[in-house]
């Protein structure tokens, strides 16, 4: 069982910045992809950006230019910086590790969400 825990989120004016963290659990962390969801009022869960376990990343393209993915394999967390914040960046945002074997999920694991909210 992994265990994820979101912090860093909260209320910020649009052009602000935030960090989100996520703290997990066990000590098999370096063997997950591990990636940012975010899902916003009346809207689908959506990739916002994910690591894989040799450190490459990907995003999507309303975040690419201002959101940054990293982790810490010695500290088992994974972060999120978050510049330039939208409003349309309002949501809640979840981590989530996932274990892949020959590019097929075996394990996928949730956080429990942190609150994003850009507004003026």
């Amino acid at each position: 069982q992994v265990q994820l825990v979101e912090s860093g989120g909260g209320l910020v004016q649009p052009g602000g910045s935030l960090r989100l963290s996520c703290a997990a659990s066990g000590s098999i962390f370096r063997f997950y992809d591990m990636g940012w969801y975010r899902q916003a009022p009346g809207k689908q869960r959506e990739l916002v950006a994910r690591i894989s376990t040799d450190s490459s990343t990907n995003y999507a393209d309303s975040v690419k230019g201002r959101f940054t993915i990293s982790r810490d394999n010695a500290k088992n967390t994974v972060y999120l910086q978050m510049n330039s914040l939208k409003v349309e960046d309002t949501a809640v945002y979840y981590c989530n590790a996932d274990l892949v074997t020959y590019r097929t999920s075996v394990e996928n694991y949730w956080g429990q969400g942190t609150q994003v909210t850009v507004s003026s």
